[in-house]
This record gives structure tokens, sequence and C-alpha cells, in this order.
């Protein structure tokens, strides 16, 4: 089945912002680590370059992962709403 970018776009803010995907906690402590790790860095001669980095292996682990869930519609690694995904 293949959907529009619309639908597709609200899939994945459905998913990105789902209370069931991750804890509270969890969501604060990777802004906390995020934002730390960029004042720790902001001077560095190679920031942008971690930036670039970060950005490439975040975007790796998640096309990863929407593949082996295939469109998060199966069950990999924890997430648990998988009833909601095929829905739009």
């Amino acid at each position: 089945m293949m959907m529009s970018g619309r639908q597709g776009l609200k899939r994945e803010m459905r998913v990105a912002f789902s209370r069931r995907a991750q804890p509270v906690w969890v969501r604060i402590l990777k802004w906390a680590i995020a934002i730390g790790l960029s004042v720790l860095f902001w001077r560095h001669p190679y920031f942008w370059w971690w930036i670039l980095g970060a950005l490439s292996l975040s975007l790796t682990l998640h096309f990863v992962w929407r593949w082996k869930t295939k469109g998060w519609t199966e069950r990999w690694g924890g997430w648990d709403d998988v009833e909601t995904a095929g829905r739009d």
C-alpha cells in the first residue's frame, strides 16, 4: 500500500510523539544529554562535524528501525503500539 507524503509524515509524527514509545524521563534525559554535549563542544573546532555525525547516525538508526518494523507495523525491539501504526 502506497501512502501520500502527508500520511507518511502524520504516521511519523504519531510514532515520534507516542507516549507509549518512550517514557518521559527517557525523553528528558535525551534532550539534557544533547543540550549538554552541544554546550560542551560549542567552542570545539569540529562542532559542526559532531552535529553532522550525530544527525547521520540518528537518521541511519531511524531508517533501520523503520525497515525492521516494516514502517512501524511490526514489533521489533520494544515498541508495542503496533495496533495504531497501521491506521491512517
